[in-house]
């Protein structure tokens, strides 16, 4: 017949089998986030100075802006799955619940799309320094 309870077999609820996935994912971007945020935080005080054509520079380097794009996705993604798995387990009206979980997926695509083209436009020269 199933496994779990009786109730969660007439409701067909239970195990969706994607938490432990979301528990990977979240952990792999938590190690990701913290290599990638302590190579920046390095980065950027070893700069001479922080004025605003010295960071251009510094960021239109082919090296600097692929790992800063990496970065912005890294959180992002973090961000969106974190999030999600609150929602998920705190939001209990199913329509609040997709709401937020659309409102939140366009923020998180939304806001990474945004730096990613800031990025690529200041390493691709699209920023005078």
């Amino acid at each position: 017949m199933g496994t779990g309870t009786g109730i969660g077999r007439v409701r067909g609820l239970g195990s969706a089998k994607h938490g432990s996935l979301h528990w990977w994912h979240q952990r792999l971007t938590a190690v990701g986030n913290l290599i990638l945020l302590l190579w920046f935080v390095v980065s950027l005080f070893r700069l001479p100075v922080l004025d605003y054509t010295t960071v251009v520079t510094w960021a239109s380097s082919p090296f600097v802006a692929v790992a800063l794009v990496l970065l912005t996705i890294s959180v992002f993604w973090h961000l969106r799955i974190g999030l999600q798995v609150f929602i998920e387990d705190y939001v209990h009206d199913d329509a609040y619940r997709v709401a937020a979980l659309l409102a939140l997926n366009f923020y998180a695509v939304g806001a990474a799309a945004l730096a990613i083209f800031s990025i690529l436009k200041i390493a691709f020269g699209g920023v005078q320094g």
